[in-house]
């Protein structure tokens, strides 16, 4: 009662919040007239004015209002579409690093364009990451009139491009791209030999569109990319031989006391395996090994448990293809196959192999590998 009573007085956290932002915002309006009466090569000119600013010490907040309202300006000449106040305190939030919730239609693909525009000024690439290649390249094409009329280069980032071409778009200003492209390119460049071979720049600033979807829902399965290792396969036969053997089980409540049935249980929201106590002793009598959990032995369980999820968890052409004799992983957010260097651990793709081509398993040419490894949002990255 008292605290319905103290913000109806005071206000909310959230209108504190706003009020705090709404001097920037008529800032902004008010270097509206001035721009509106500069010709193209003038309203062009003003991004090379700020870089002097910053080269002589400026601060990024201090061009934030006229940076706005020059961003604003472009657009409306460029696109026809002109920021309204409420797209200007989203592209404040952002650039602040913090979370803006907007609701469809609302304009967040507009709101990027002010502080992406703003953090590209330092010359340290400024990335937007979206969910999937169809928005990343209708955004750097859209959005991109925007930047290119400011004297801005913009690059996007998708699958199937070159080495060379991936070090063109991330040298460009700003460079859009999907969260697994720009993941992927990460790991690959930690696998890199020379510093000239590396696709990547450093990381200075970004947004990431859908940060509810990609830095909650997609981040609970890795992103793991793999390279050639002397590991040998055999203990994946080996293990894959067994798994038929052991019975799926479940957990069961009697009162309060929790017991385990079978010889492992999964879930299926996690995407886990694991075995039980009488599972792994069942195990432990089929290897031929002792303690499963004994450190020696690690490799050895973690093989079982990866199985185990193979044959139990995953379908064929749901969540996994074959083709030329190889597993090709489907991603399962956007549908989509995945190259070959990228997707779960090597041995879960072994053990997906040998589930899938049974008793011809070792004849086939399997690789050997090992493993390595949102409304819209800002973070930075370091360098």
């Amino acid at each position: 009662m008292i605290s319905k009573a103290i913000t109806r007085v005071f206000g909310s956290k959230h209108d504190r919040d706003l009020k705090r932002l709404q001097p920037l915002v008529d800032a902004i309006n008010a270097l509206e007239p001035e721009l509106e009466s500069l010709s193209d090569d003038q309203l062009r000119a003003r991004t090379g004015e700020a870089r002097s600013r910053l080269d002589q010490g400026a601060d990024l907040d201090d061009l934030l209002a006229p940076a706005f309202a020059t961003v604003r300006e472009a657009s409306r000449r460029t696109l026809g579409m002109r920021h309204y106040d409420v797209q200007l305190l989203g592209g404040i939030v952002l650039h602040q690093g913090k979370i803006a919730e907007m609701k469809t239609g609302e304009g967040k693909t507009l709101v990027a364009t002010l502080p992406v525009y703003l953090n590209a000024l330092a010359g340290q690439g400024a990335h937007v990451v979206t969910v999937n290649d169809y928005l990343a390249r209708r955004d750097a094409e859209w959005m991109g009139q925007i930047y290119r009329f400011l004297g801005l280069d913009v690059g996007v980032v998708q699958h199937g491009l070159t080495d060379r071409e991936r070090q063109q778009a991330y040298g460009a200003e700003i460079t859009y791209g999907t969260n697994n492209e720009l993941g992927f390119d990460y790991l690959r460049d930690n696998m890199k030999f020379t510093l000239g071979s590396m696709v990547q720049r450093g990381h200075h600033f970004a947004i990431v569109d859908e940060v509810d979807s990609i830095l909650i829902d997609e981040a609970r399965t890795p992103l793991i990319i793999s390279g050639p290792s002397e590991q040998s396969t055999e203990k994946y036969t080996l293990v894959n031989r067994i798994i038929p053997k052991l019975e799926r089980g479940e957990e069961l409540r009697d009162g309060d006391r929790k017991y385990t049935t079978g010889d492992f249980i999964c879930d299926e929201k996690t995407h886990t395996a694991n075995l039980t106590d009488e599972g792994a002793a069942k195990v432990e009598k089929l290897l031929g090994i002792g303690n499963l959990y004994e450190m020696e032995n690690m490799d050895v369980l973690h093989a079982v448990n990866q199985g185990l999820r193979a044959h139990h968890l995953y379908r064929r052409d749901v969540e996994y293809l074959m083709e030329n004799g190889q597993v090709v992983i489907v991603d399962e957010f956007t549908g989509r196959k995945m190259p070959a260097d990228a997707g779960p651990t090597a041995c879960t793709r072994r053990s997906r192999q040998r589930k899938a081509c049974g008793s011809n398993a070792r004849t086939r040419p399997w690789p050997r590998s090992r493993s390595r490894t949102t409304s819209a949002c800002t973070r930075s990255w370091p360098a």
